[in-house]
């Protein structure tokens, strides 16, 4: 006989490369404003070196490498962000730069959709971006690949949609490092193993439309490829 009343949704999961294991999603973190160019932009002012704030998605939003995404509701600007995403594999509160990267499991590449004007219209009034944000099917997630196999080193980082490129940089521009992305979000939030940080995204984002192909890459990762769908 079942614990549950009604039938409880299978656990997200993201792929690893090089072994039939898989990642267990625990929580979906993202970072705001983390390259300047992108910062500039989007007419945002204030300090360009705030410090990272943040924002997460559910784990139900996750679509994998070859899905599609269904046009969302309530929205005509619909818009890519490619972002660089690190799995966490050692939990911890308030740690330190020096060890942060000792916490990574891997990385892999993300699409932080958004429903741009939602998200204006939050930012306007002093909302919070869920709507803008955290809509279903508002996070593709690709393959992970090992730290001990990619390294930590900057990396390229690029979309392209139906084969033109609108995206292309270097997580070497990010503000805040990925080293220091993961302390300072630890100081927030408790890490624990399964939790995903996507870590914000370069200049050149753009909207899409129903049809259109998107490839999101970063060096030496598995590239993920997703599809905008037809209105649920």
């Amino acid at each position: 006989m079942s614990l549950f009343i009604i039938t409880p949704p299978e656990p997200a999961s993201l792929p690893i490369q090089g072994t039939e294991a898989r990642f267990p999603i625990r929580r979906i973190y993202c970072v705001g404003r983390n390259y300047l160019a992108h910062v500039r932009e989007m007419n945002e002012g204030g300090d360009e070196r705030d410090p990272p704030f943040f924002f997460q998605k559910p784990l139900d939003a996750v679509v994998h490498d070859g899905g599609v995404v269904p046009y969302p509701s309530l929205t005509a600007s619909l818009h890519y962000e490619v972002e660089l995403v690190a799995a966490i594999a050692i939990g911890g509160a308030n740690i330190p730069l020096a060890t942060a990267l000792d916490h990574v499991l891997g990385y892999g590449v993300g699409l932080d959709m958004t429903r741009r004007d939602l998200q204006t219209i939050a930012k306007d009034k002093g909302w919070p971006w869920e709507m803008g944000k955290a809509f279903d099917h508002s996070a593709p997630l690709g393959m992970l690949v090992p730290a001990n196999v990619t390294g930590h080193a900057p990396r390229n980082i690029s979309l392209s949609v139906n084969g033109d490129v609108r995206q292309s940089s270097n997580t070497a521009q990010m503000t805040w490092s990925v080293t220091e992305v993961i302390s300072k979000l630890s100081e927030h939030y408790r890490l624990e193993p399964g939790d995903v940080i996507m870590t914000g995204t370069p200049e050149g984002v753009g909207a899409v439309h129903i049809g259109d192909k998107i490839f999101a890459e970063v060096e030496g990762l598995p590239t993920l490829t997703i599809t905008i769908g037809e209105k649920l």
